[in-house]
């Protein structure tokens, strides 16, 4: 089986980490078919939105600490540059994921460690089962973080935060994940699968146009300037006042009705 699912139905693409037998940790394959599918899903106006999550019990562990130990012998220099080349693709996927035009709802149940706390904050929302924990856990191994989670972790929850998170590894529950603002919504185990799929087809149906510009305002506002984020924004309200969407969208608050959007 392959180490991502990959399920499309309704504009929604599912991803699903497929390692259940090792808590979903990172593999190569994991990281090329995930950028795959980003890849194509920035030129397929058919897919709206994405929903990221874990098979069985967990969401992702993180590395796989089994490769590092059994990669151990190896010189140190050849390690540095094996890991070099593995993270500088890691992180081209999380560059992709940012500059996805369509939202990224990561699912999670269960364990989120290491880069898989990295990969839940690259998404744009989260909704976590009562049962999810948490734990940035570099440290634990002797690892620095990567994953882009010294970008994002900072930004949601404070620089004073993000270094105790990183320098103690210690490990917290979903409320207060939920607390902290890394995560959206808390939900039971039962009805996690039926919460994901509300949100996600919510999503779907939104105005895609206006979506995608919205999450590059986000993104770039901490490092713009305010001349710099008016000017951002002057251009993509204008791009939306040309969509289909926008008619649509006025034309339904007129008529009092709800909107259907296309995307367009």
């Amino acid at each position: 089986m392959s180490d991502v699912l990959i399920e499309r139905a309704d504009g929604i693409v599912t991803a699903t980490l497929n390692r259940p037998q090792a808590r979903n940790a990172l593999s190569d394959e994991m990281v090329r078919t995930l950028d795959e599918t980003f890849t194509a899903g920035e030129r397929d106006a058919a897919v709206r939105a994405y929903v990221i999550r874990g098979a069985g019990d967990h969401f992702m562990a993180g590395g796989d600490v089994k490769k590092f130990y059994a990669n151990r012998s190896k010189p140190p220099e050849q390690r540095r540059a094996e890991i070099e080349r593995s993270v500088h693709q890691l992180h081209l996927l999380v560059y992709k994921m940012r500059r996805a035009p369509q939202p990224i709802v990561a699912s999670i149940r269960g364990g989120v460690a290491g880069f898989g706390m990295s990969l839940m904050m690259a998404c744009d929302l989260a909704i976590a089962a009562e049962d999810a924990f948490f734990t940035l856990a570099y440290c634990h191994i002797g690892l620095s973080p990567d994953g882009s989670s010294t970008w994002s972790l900072p930004r949601i929850v404070g620089t004073r935060k993000a270094m105790e998170l990183a320098l103690l590894g210690e490990r917290f529950p979903a409320a207060e994940a939920l607390r902290l603002g890394l995560i959206n919504k808390v939900v039971p185990v039962a009805a996690l699968e039926e919460e994901t799929a509300k949100l996600a087809k919510r999503l779907a149906a939104g105005p895609g146009r206006a979506y995608a510009h919205t999450k590059r305002l986000l993104d770039a506002s901490l490092g713009n300037s305010l001349e710099s984020q008016l000017q951002m924004e002057g251009v993509a309200v204008a791009d939306c006042m040309a969509s289909e969407d926008l008619n649509e969208g006025v034309t339904a608050f007129v008529e009092k009705r709800a909107p259907r959007f296309t995307g367009r």
